[in-house]
């Protein structure tokens, strides 16, 4: 194909996903000269101004997730648009909206401070909690080793990494299929008290 047909053609692309992506997600649109065979990442966009104390423990969190899954990516809410992941803090348990949480759903995070007097460790907490919203249902009792093991592997365990069959549900949940037909939340809040 002549150089300026391919131009016409890849500008032509742009436009239709353009078209097609929600307009508060619109950033997220793959570029045109991306691979075709590269994988439709979800962006979920998470706000935590309600969770004032646990910052650093919520970007390590979702630093985590986004550094072990390829499939969907964790952004900080841009000012004037919507969130699909509400984070707060509480003074009780910690608790979550079981997901998978889709583009333009809405799952909560409850960061309880409970947890935190009674030891546990924030990162992990945070962690977890998305793990919730990403579909992960809790796996008590557990080993430190697994992330939805939660507070039953103690609180000498930091652990905040999800391990390889965690990485691969979520991983499945979000595996290329276009948004409109992908399996809506569960929806139960799961709360992680003992």
């Amino acid at each position: 194909m002549p150089r300026s047909k391919w131009f016409a053609a890849a500008g032509t692309a742009a436009a239709i996903t353009m078209i097609m992506a929600p307009a508060t997600h619109a950033a997220s649109a793959p570029s045109p000269t991306a691979p075709a065979h590269a994988a439709a990442v979800t962006t979920l966009y998470y706000d935590s101004t309600r969770a004032p104390g646990w910052e650093a423990a919520i970007t390590a969190g979702v630093a985590s997730w986004n550094a072990n899954v390829a499939n969907v990516k964790l952004a900080k809410v841009r000012p004037g648009t919507r969130a699909e992941i509400q984070i707060i803090a509480t003074n009780g348990w910690p608790q979550a909206t079981l997901g998978p949480v889709r583009p333009g759903g809405q799952a909560r995070v409850e960061l309880g401070s409970l947890a935190v007097t009674e030891g546990h460790d924030k990162t992990r907490i945070a962690a977890h909690e998305i793990g919730h919203n990403l579909g992960l249902p809790d796996t008590k009792p557990g080993p430190c080793s697994q992330l939805m093991s939660g507070s039953s592997a103690g609180t000498s365990c930091k652990n905040s990494v999800p391990n390889a069959a965690e990485r691969s549900r979520v991983e499945s949940a979000y595996a290329g299929r276009g948004a409109a037909s992908l399996t809506p939340a569960d929806g139960r809040v799961l709360v992680d008290a003992h």
